[in-house]
């Protein structure tokens, strides 16, 4: 319920900020990255409850990061020049990057915690295996997405390449639902009442925007609208 509550604003914010975060973009990552410290300090350090529990609940968590990403992805579904589509495509990027840059802090403190499981000789369970080769390489499309995103970087590509590399998006999308579920499910299984409302929650927004995704690709195929 909590990121469903945080979508909710985000999605929000996106709609109301659109003209700022176009028009002062840096600003914006610079706001993203000072989280991101503060983040990574108070993972060390302590810090004043109230703070750690903001930064727990957005950064940690990632929920804020997703919600971001979330929005970009959905971008995608509404038509093309319909006003919601025509309103935030232009800071589509921009969304992808502040989404990017906070996610880093997360994924950054997350890794290092699974070094010393990983690189310490003992016995590692097949599913903490797993959870840390899913998270490298979700770090590495989401430094390659990321990096890429910048305009100076996609000026400097083929564009047909920087196309085809940017489909990797689906990849990362896909891979962070599968993410979330080996994190969330057993406990959900194990009757979590707020791990299998937040599952189902990640689950309705996931496998509707495929389903979405889909229909929008077909029709605009149909229409002979290329992206």
């Amino acid at each position: 319920m909590t990121f469903a509550i945080i979508l909710a604003c985000t999605v929000a914010a996106c709609f109301a900020l659109r003209n700022p975060i176009k028009k002062w973009p840096m600003l914006f990552y610079a706001l993203a990255v000072i989280i991101d410290l503060v983040y990574v300090v108070g993972s060390f350090y302590e810090l004043p409850r109230a703070v750690w529990i903001v930064l727990f609940t957005l950064i940690q968590k990632c929920t804020l990061s997703l919600a971001i990403f979330i929005v970009v992805m959905y971008v995608g579904v509404f038509a093309k020049g319909s006003k919601p589509y025509m309103w935030l495509k232009g800071i589509r990027a921009e969304l992808s990057i502040i989404a990017w840059i906070l996610s880093l802090g997360h994924m950054v403190v997350y890794l290092m915690s699974y070094v010393p499981r990983i690189f310490g000789g003992g016995i590692i369970k097949g599913n903490v295996m797993f959870a840390f080769v899913l998270a490298v390489v979700l770090f590495v499309l989401l430094i390659v997405l990321g990096v890429t995103s910048f305009n100076f970087v996609k000026k400097r590509m083929d564009n047909d390449s920087w196309v085809k590399l940017q489909k990797l998006a689906y990849l990362f999308y896909a891979l962070v639902y599968i993410h979330l579920l080996a994190m969330l499910l057993p406990a959900a299984l194990h009757g979590g009442i707020q791990a299998g409302i937040t599952t189902g929650v990640y689950s309705v927004v996931f496998i509707a925007y495929a389903v979405l995704r889909v229909y929008r690709a077909l029709a605009d195929k149909r229409a002979g609208i290329v992206d």
